[in-house]
């Protein structure tokens, strides 16, 4: 018998009781706190106490936005004051925001207004992008979609683009790093997660039935698991447009609702997939570079990763990642977040990396996810 996600559940998780498994308390992950440390350059104190005022933003969010109404105009986390703040159209509604206990801040567009302005963007773009832009995402705050371009290449080519998308209402240009984005499958390797041909990716999530990855690792015949042994097969996937995938799994292995640390942190419990707002923290576990953390730099982007393979609806973060992590998880402090799609850069000198939602995933193909 085989566990799905190579992971082995302690005595000291079987053993914690039914109360503690319910409780939303971001204390239940400080294995999670030390890989945080490390990354963000904080105490465990601040890191706990960074944990839960993140915990509480997530939950507000919803309150939030719905206190809003038609002015919602997105919503951040702000790390310096540990508040969620919610972009509000006009002043009908901000006392109404206020009364939920989250920030207000003037914007200049609603966010369903922004949402369809990038849609725009989307289909005006086509698939002939330059390879120079890396993409392209909605900013609240000056009620734009940024268009990102690498450093050092604008061009012709990138100005017709950018004019050609500008069609579809107020367009930014942001310079951002020189490297392009590329998605992070990698060759066959020994001893770890799962394989299919000759390619290597992580598992993200287990639901009932199997796990959710990455969709540019989907492919057909039998996916083999950490040991070479059959662990199953992928029965969805979708790539490019979307980055995800499921693996229905048999041949004795089993869903827990793991996170593996790899030694660095404790494997961590999944109890949730409550969305975290921009500027929170998230930290990735993948089967290359294991575990680093970051924090959500933009959402609903539109990646380039060239010829054109474009990605819509990722998540922007700050953690970096190589080739053979696609797939792995994104979490933030016990709640799923996403599965690794691709990025720049590396886990020596640094990156970004994108994500696919989780719960795009889970409603795509129906699945429920495996909650502690």
């Amino acid at each position: 018998m085989k566990v799905l996600l190579a992971a082995v559940l302690t005595a000291a998780v079987l053993t914690v009781p039914a109360q503690a498994l319910a409780a939303p308390d971001p204390l239940a992950v400080p294995g999670q706190s030390a890989a945080m440390q490390r990354d963000f350059g904080l105490t465990e104190q601040q890191m706990q106490l960074r944990l839960a005022a993140e915990t509480s933003a997530a939950k507000l969010l919803p309150a939030a936005q719905k206190a809003a109404g038609a002015a919602f105009g997105g919503a951040w986390y702000d790390a310096a004051t540990q508040k969620l703040v919610v972009g509000v159209v006009g002043s009908a509604r901000a006392a109404a925001v206020r009364a939920t206990g989250a920030r207000v801040a003037a914007v200049p567009v609603a966010a369903a207004t922004l949402d369809k302005q990038k849609s725009a963007v989307d289909k005006l773009a086509g698939k002939a992008v330059p390879a120079a832009v890396s993409g392209w995402s909605t900013d609240a705050k000056s009620g734009s979609v940024v268009i990102n371009v690498q450093a050092g290449k604008r061009s012709q080519a990138v100005d017709a683009f950018v004019a050609k998308v500008a069609k579809a209402g107020t367009v930014t240009v942001k310079e951002v790093a020189a490297q392009a984005p590329r998605t992070f499958a990698a060759g066959t390797v020994g001893g770890d997660p799962y394989y299919v041909s000759n390619i290597r990716c992580s598992i993200g999530f287990s639901v009932y039935g199997g796990y959710v990855t990455a969709g540019h690792c989907g492919r057909s015949g039998i996916v083999r698991g950490w040991d070479g042994s059959d662990q199953g097969s992928f029965r969805g996937w979708s790539f490019p447009g979307n980055d995800y995938a499921w693996v229905g799994t048999g041949y004795g292995w089993w869903t827990v609702p793991v996170v593996l640390g790899w030694g660095q942190v404790s494997d961590q419990l999944v109890r949730g997939s409550w969305e975290a707002p921009i500027g929170s923290s998230v930290c990735r576990s993948g089967s290359t570079t294991h575990w680093h953390c970051g924090s959500i730099l933009a959402k609903n982007e539109t990646v380039n990763y060239g010829n054109g393979q474009l990605f819509y609806g990722a998540t922007k973060t700050s953690v970096c990642a190589e080739g053979g992590d696609s797939g792995g998880s994104f979490i933030t402090g016990d709640q799923a977040q996403g599965v690794t799609s691709g990025g720049w850069g590396n886990c020596s000198s640094g990156g970004e990396t994108w994500f696919q939602p989780v719960n795009e995933i889970l409603q795509a193909y129906g699945l429920t996810l495996h909650t502690a």
